[in-house]
């Protein structure tokens, strides 16, 4: 019987084909390995996010990889959260940070075993046009670009960040690239970025954040917001563009799009996430829970919505497992 709020496997069937996102199906190849369990994915931006930890605060767009150290703090102990809960974190890095003095805090989470992927050297907008869309920071002073074209900067930006890593954490290989932002089309006719990133040796992207009711700033979400984000579930399973590219979406809705979009209570933001968890692992499909800890220092500083995801996939840990992004696209390899 279906529950309340819930969508049956043939909706979340049809309505992913319906966008040409890739169908939703269990078994290997669509994120899943033989056991047919839902994957539960962790992933955290390591970046500053505008409007906190107060909202007058706007200039982190212009230094989004400067982390502040309640940021790095909540990191580090979300990430002890989650290995006590016997699963890994997926965190995404910015380049920009291996500029600062200590990085040590990110060894000492890598050496737990969470991986660490690509999120571009400045946090900069793959599909950009222009040189104003790239970044605000090369907004502001364009004279960074040196003459190179939007798509040189985009690769070259993705290049800097991986060495990096490599300089400053020894780490050989990020597990991944996400675009900064997400797109509600993801990748799809931009064949170019794909090859791009294959090109790159990248086999998956992180690009995919589909659309999804919200409220107005400082309104509560009623059930037609958190009906939407359910069925949102089924444009957020992975894929593979014609390229072979790998695509595993993030999943609605995000800290961001909670707390600072919608400015919702924290209550309102974890019964979206349990409800979007909840289907998916009835319907065994993928779950990829994207937040930032520069958000959610100051919107959850007591890990409430981990804890509950940790919760609920041991509750149901016959049917769920929590995994990273790497996992499953090695499944769909």
């Amino acid at each position: 019987m279906k529950k309340k709020n819930q969508i049956t496997r043939r909706q979340m069937i049809g309505c992913s084909g319906s966008l040409a996102l890739g169908t939703f199906m269990t078994g290997k190849g669509y994120g899943q390995d033989k056991s047919g369990k839902a994957k539960i994915v962790i992933s955290l931006d390591l970046e500053m996010s505008r409007e906190f930890p107060t909202r007058d605060q706007m200039h982190w767009d212009y230094e989004k990889g400067n982390l502040d150290q309640p940021t790095k703090r909540y990191a580090v102990e979300a990430a002890r959260l989650v290995k006590n809960g016997g699963g890994l974190v997926h965190f995404f890095a910015l380049g920009r940070t291996m500029e600062q003095p200590d990085v040590s805090w990110l060894k000492g989470i890598m050496d737990d075993g969470h991986v660490v992927g690509n999120h571009s050297y400045d946090h900069i907008y793959l599909l950009a046009k222009s040189v104003e869309e790239l970044q605000f920071r090369f907004k502001r002073a364009p004279w960074l670009l040196e003459g190179r074209s939007v798509a040189q900067e985009i690769e070259r930006n993705i290049v800097i960040a991986e060495k990096a890593f490599k300089s400053r954490l020894d780490l050989q290989r990020p597990d991944g690239f996400r675009t900064p932002g997400g797109f509600q089309t993801g990748l799809h006719g931009r064949e170019d970025l794909q090859k791009m990133l294959l090109k790159m040796d990248y086999t998956y992207v992180s690009s995919v954040y589909p659309a999804h009711a919200n409220t107005k700033p400082g309104v509560r979400p009623d059930e037609a917001v958190f009906q939407s984000i359910v069925e949102s579930q089924a444009k957020a399973q992975p894929f593979k563009y014609p390229t072979g590219l790998i695509e595993i979406p993030m999943s609605p809705i995000s800290d961001i799009g909670a707390f600072r979009n919608g400015r919702w209570p924290l209550e309102d933001f974890m019964e979206a996430v349990r409800r979007g968890l909840e289907t998916v692992i009835e319907m065994g499909g993928v779950y990829d829970f994207l937040a930032h800890p520069s958000c959610l220092v100051v919107s959850d500083p007591e890990m409430k919505t981990l804890k509950m995801i940790l919760k609920i996939v041991e509750q149901n840990k016959a049917k769920a497992s929590i995994v990273t992004l790497g996992k499953i696209a090695n499944y769909m390899s």
